[in-house]
């Protein structure tokens, strides 16, 4: 296994060691949220943490890895059953917190490695505040944004996102417990106002799920693959690797 420093698996002394070379905290971001039939809630919390260890490993000694923040930003998936959705002003709270014990511990450069879209506004706005406030370093990064290339060569589906062939393959590469192979379901879409509120169009406002798809998915999940994913997950870890890199 390759050297890494996390904090839920050392001890006092051992953070302390690592303290000596530590440049950086990973923050891993999810969410607790409807992933249609065919993937757990939990889906967004354990993909951001099995990326921030992945990252971390590459960055050994200059990072170590928080405690995985498991909820987020979710009201557009509160009809689903089983969502639990944080508040902005509580996930910004949360953020504030746990950077401010890391600062006490002599940590003063943070990355939020966030794997939910719903948390990316939120994220915005905590990065602006914070950095002022505590006046420190805090960036932010969705988890294989940076590898959106590989995606738009990959996959079939224009429209995906969330429980989709992307999503499933990065699963199946990281974390494959997320996945129910056997139900595995193509995005059933709604004709309906959420065409015209879509990044890119000239509105934007607030929709819930359902209103875009039935079954809480977009993309074809048939589609997806291991192979895919791999290709995703490694193309983002060597670009979130590098630009951290730069950084420190």
């Amino acid at each position: 296994m390759a050297a890494s420093y996390c904090l839920t698996q050392m001890t006092w002394p051992e953070i302390e060691q690592a303290l000596t070379t530590v440049k950086i905290a990973i923050i891993p971001l999810g969410a607790h949220e409807q992933h249609g039939p065919h993937m757990i809630e939990s889906c967004d919390a354990v993909l951001a943490e099995e990326m921030g260890k992945r990252l971390t490993e590459r960055l050994y000694p200059n990072a170590i890895l928080t405690p995985t923040i498991n909820m987020g930003v979710s009201p557009h998936h509160m009809h689903f059953p089983g969502t639990i959705s944080l508040e902005p002003t509580t996930l910004i709270a949360i953020l504030r917190d746990m950077i401010k014990s890391l600062q006490h511990h002599g940590i003063e450069k943070f990355l939020i490695l966030n794997a939910h879209g719903g948390n990316q506004a939120t994220l915005g706005v905590a990065v602006e505040m914070l950095t002022r406030e505590l006046a420190t370093q805090i960036y932010y990064a969705k988890t294989t944004a940076s590898a959106k290339d590989v995606m738009d060569r990959r996959l079939e589906s224009k429209l995906y996102g969330h429980s989709c062939d992307r999503e499933v393959s990065e699963a199946l590469y990281l974390a494959p417990q997320l996945v129910r192979p056997d139900r595995l379901e193509k995005g059933d879409l709604t004709e309906g106002r959420w065409k015209k509120l879509r990044p890119g169009q000239v509105l934007q406002g607030f929709y819930y799920y359902e209103e875009m798809t039935r079954n809480g998915c977009l993309g074809d999940a048939t589609k997806a693959s291991r192979e895919i994913g791999e290709e995703i997950v490694e193309t983002a870890l060597e670009r979130l690797t590098q630009a951290v890199q730069d950084m420190l």
